[in-house]
């Protein structure tokens, strides 16, 4: 129980199976182990998957300023699958939170993240259908308030 491969299993598992205080309290371990260890990029991983369980709990504030610091380290140290993971679960939180406009901005930077990786057609497609979700809800959002989309009033007739 103590290997942190374990540990983030685990923490993943409970958050599936929806114990999500257990899933805090092994992904903490998680954390604490891999500082321990001295290996910031996993770290890095276990900081992601506790922000996740973070969004599970409904926290999205906090998931968001932990997934930000994930974001920022990974780009910092071009560590481009860890950048991805980390963006994609911010633009789930901002989607979560109905933040459309930063929740497509996340979402279409993993695209590119995932492209630039070189990820398989099948992860390249889920993270595309991510983008059109969300700009659909971005759509209905923009619909509901009222706002123009850009050049939806092009074929109107003056006034």
């Amino acid at each position: 129980m103590r290997s942190l491969s374990a540990l983030n299993e685990k923490t993943v598992l409970l958050r599936l199976l929806g114990r999500l205080d257990d899933a805090m309290v092994v992904g903490n371990e998680a954390v604490r182990q891999a500082r321990f260890t001295g290996d910031r990029e996993q770290l890095l991983g276990a900081r992601i998957r506790r922000a996740q369980v973070l969004q599970y709990q409904g926290k999205l504030d906090e998931a968001i300023v932990e997934l930000t610091g994930c974001v920022d380290e990974a780009r910092g140290r071009d560590w481009s699958a860890l950048e991805a993971f980390a963006v994609q679960n911010r633009g789930k939180c901002y989607f979560d939170q109905a933040d459309y406009e930063n929740a497509l901005s996340d979402m279409t930077a993993a695209v590119f993240l995932r492209e630039k990786l070189g990820a398989s057609p099948a992860e390249i497609e889920g993270a595309l259908t991510a983008v059109a979700v969300v700009q659909r809800f971005l759509e209905a959002q923009r619909a509901a308030s009222g706002e123009v989309t850009k050049g939806a009033d092009d074929d109107a007739a003056p006034a």
